[in-house]
């Protein structure tokens, strides 16, 4: 559902066409990317002050809609939000990326800041939604918990494997299966990143 939601907000042909690639290679890359950034949200989400950075940071995304074409994205904006999302390892995390086989011709560099403020905006709304429908909702990691949802997606649609699927081993460390989509151990990159269980 979660990996759906992006995936209808970022414009792929057009990111195809500027990076030079097939738009299956672009989708496959928007999805790695796209689970590499939720991981990392979700890791700052873990702590208050990660937490609190990433509720003033989606203010300035609330009401923004997916985008038509990459020209429309604030890259700059982007490359801020990589930066702070992956911190000191962000070159690695990107290099690691770039390397991977399913998504050859992809400059993750390039494609982390078109993404960064579409999953932003897609998080802000989803978060101005719950906060304005859930009255009850009192604890402080109500942002953890919408990313925690967005990353396990709907359980219904095990199919095509959400963004769940992706970030399983990121998160967890658990199973290789998650990985199956090829040539990348997201698990084994967001581990060593985040500092995962050792």
């Amino acid at each position: 559902m979660a990996l759906d939601d992006i995936l209808k907000q970022v414009p792929i042909d057009d990111i195809a066409a500027k990076l030079n690639v097939t738009p299956d290679v672009a989708k496959a890359a928007v999805e790695q990317g796209g689970a590499v950034l939720l991981g990392g949200l979700a890791k700052n989400a873990a702590s208050e002050e990660g937490s609190a950075a990433i509720q003033n940071a989606l203010k300035k995304h609330e009401g923004k809609a997916g985008v038509s074409t990459v020209d429309e994205v604030d890259q700059a904006d982007g490359d801020k939000i990589v930066t702070h999302v992956l911190g000191d390892q962000k070159q690695e995390v990107t290099s690691k990326l770039n390397a991977s086989e399913k998504t050859a011709g992809i400059d993750f560099g390039k494609l982390l800041p078109i993404l960064a403020p579409i999953i932003m905006g897609l998080i802000a709304n989803k978060n101005k939604d719950t906060s304005t429908s859930a009255d009850g909702a009192e604890s402080g990691g109500g942002i953890g918990d919408l990313i925690g949802g967005l990353i396990g997606g709907g359980d219904k649609s095990g199919s095509s494997g959400g963004i769940g699927d992706l970030l399983g081993g990121i998160l967890g460390g658990g199973s290789s299966s998650g990985g199956s989509g090829g040539g990348i151990d997201l698990g084994g990159i967001i581990g060593n990143i985040f500092g995962g269980k050792k």
